[in-house]
């Protein structure tokens, strides 16, 4: 093995926290015109290696991600010392590929490589949602995929694995200190449950072909055929978007008790997410412009929320007399809410308010957007009060509510065709109690 280079500023993780978070690795020359370059991002930093030719030209080389949160295992994650070692396998490698000579072979290289190169160079450009496509890797791909070398992956081994992934328990958030995620069973006579496990298959699917092409465009794979062969499932991303309606609105905010109804008109006012109202504080909302912020969102981008006249009337109640630092909605006992917190509160609500199936803390979200959807208010406007990129997602779940012109003209030129008697309408049940009397 070659000689380790030094350098007090990546030699370990805690030197490497100190770091100014930057696009442009921190680079350390380990000879000449080869380099090891540590990029770090908002959650954890990557390695990345750098050749420069003889004609001048820059040639680089995601090497996976780096110790800063994980203990090394030399495969996705490495520690400064295997990364150098990564790194040099790359020069031999790059450099009899420039002279026009075939690179030995460097041993098998599995589906857990090719997801972990893919992903350390989605990181090194910058991409969003690597961290979560991480986990979900280690989660569902790599338990069942990761062993298998990508020339021996096959299209029957890619299936049983996305017919596995779908009928597999749907995972539940645990702490971080847990060693075992927590599952619950999909029952199949939910078929919005069944759907969900097939788009989340999808989801997984779409991951895994993308680590693999990209092995396949940098020469790790003979060929792409296996995984090409395999197709998602159809017709299963289409969401499902329940809300509530106005009386039942009402209803669970009576049924709500003490500080936790204050969360939920929170909620129904701003469309905000939970971890966005219970991180929110007093000065984030300006009562003059009648609007909140949020601050710390899912898209790490900072919003302003308009608020309706009922809306400002919950917020004035709410940060009377408090200072600007204070959170807005906390528990009966002043403590911040907790992650999961709201569950149970819910769950207690929607039973007395005879709300089922029990809305969801998010049904309170698709609430807020889906009524000012029927109100005919833009998808761009709904977009922006969501905190979504762009109005694709919103389109997405709340287009089919809002008016259309379609749907104007046939309301107003089908004629009337007279099968309803005027009676009174009665219904299912109470024909059926009739028949059996």
């Amino acid at each position: 093995m070659a000689r380790v280079v030094k350098n007090p500023k990546l030699d370990s993780r805690s030197a490497r926290a100190k770091l100014a978070q930057r696009r442009e690795p921190y680079w350390t020359v380990l000879s000449t015109g080869c380099a090891l370059g540590y990029r770090r991002g908002a959650k954890g930093g990557t390695w990345v290696a750098r050749l420069r030719g003889d004609d001048g030209a820059q040639n680089y080389e995601a090497l996976g991600a780096a110790d800063d949160a994980s203990d090394p295992d030399g495969l996705i994650v490495h520690s400064f010392a295997q990364a150098q070692e990564r790194a040099r396998e790359f020069f031999g490698k790059k450099a009899r590929e420039l002279a026009g000579h075939t690179a030995p072979d460097l041993g098998p290289y599995t589906v857990s490589h090719a997801i972990a190169d893919y992903l350390a160079e989605r990181e090194r450009k910058g991409s969003k949602g690597v961290r979560a496509d991480g986990y979900a890797a280690d989660a569902r791909i790599i338990p069942m995929l990761g062993g298998i070398e990508v020339d021996k992956l096959t299209a029957r081994a890619v299936r049983g694995w996305l017919e596995a992934t779908e009928k597999a328990p749907k995972l539940l958030r645990s702490r971080k200190a847990a060693e075992t995620r927590r599952t619950v069973a999909v029952y199949a006579d939910d078929p919005d449950a069944l759907r969900a496990r097939k788009a989340t298959a999808n989801r997984l699917l779409t991951v895994l072909k993308a680590a693999l092409n990209f092995a396949f465009q940098e020469g790790r794979a003979t060929s792409d055929e296996a995984w090409r062969k395999v197709k998602a499932y159809r017709e299963v991303d289409a969401p499902v978007v329940h809300f509530l309606s106005a009386p039942e609105c009402v209803r669970l905010v009576n049924s709500c008790q003490s500080s936790f109804r204050d969360l939920v008109r929170g909620a129904l006012v701003t469309g905000c997410r939970y971890g966005e109202l219970t991180r929110m504080r007093v000065s984030e909302y300006h009562p003059d412009a009648g609007t909140v912020t949020v601050r710390i969102s899912k898209s790490g981008k900072a919003r302003h929320v308009a608020l309706t006249d009922e809306g400002r009337q919950v917020f004035d109640a709410l940060t009377a007399g408090q200072k600007g630092g204070d959170l807005v909605f906390t528990r009966d006992d002043g403590n911040a809410w907790g992650a999961s917190h709201q569950q149970r509160p819910l769950e207690e609500a929607a039973r007395a308010a005879s709300l089922d199936p029990a809305p969801t803390f998010h049904i309170l979200r698709h609430t807020y957007a889906s009524a000012l959807a029927m109100k005919g208010v833009s998808m761009r406007v709904i977009a922006d009060q969501l905190g979504h990129a762009d109005t694709r997602v919103t389109e997405r779940h709340y287009a089919r509510l809002a008016p259309s012109y379609v749907a104007d003209v046939v309301r107003a030129a089908l004629p009337a065709m007279g099968i309803m008697d005027g009676t009174s309408p009665v219904t299912r049940h109470a024909r059926a109690s009739s028949r059996a009397g």
